[in-house]
């Protein structure tokens, strides 16, 4: 999606979402900017559902990415 010539959202289908069991027990949900490298992970709460926790950080994620476009155009 495009908001305009210089400010550029990616496309949901170029953030790849990895769900990471460490060897303790706990989790970790990372989502990666394929385009630009940028990375964001999170611990996640055994208390709450993981697709709650997914939706939440998927939208900081995506303001994060746009923050940083903004930046850099």
């Amino acid at each position: 999606m495009v908001l305009g010539k210089t400010n550029r959202v990616s496309p949901v289908d170029k953030i790849e979402i990895n769900l990471i069991k460490l060897s303790d027990g706990e989790r970790l949900l990372r989502l990666v900017d394929l385009p630009t490298g940028l990375a964001l992970e999170k611990k996640l709460d055994r208390q709450l559902p993981v697709s709650r926790q997914k939706a939440r950080l998927f939208e900081v994620f995506k303001a994060v990415l746009a923050q940083v476009q903004l930046t850099a155009a």
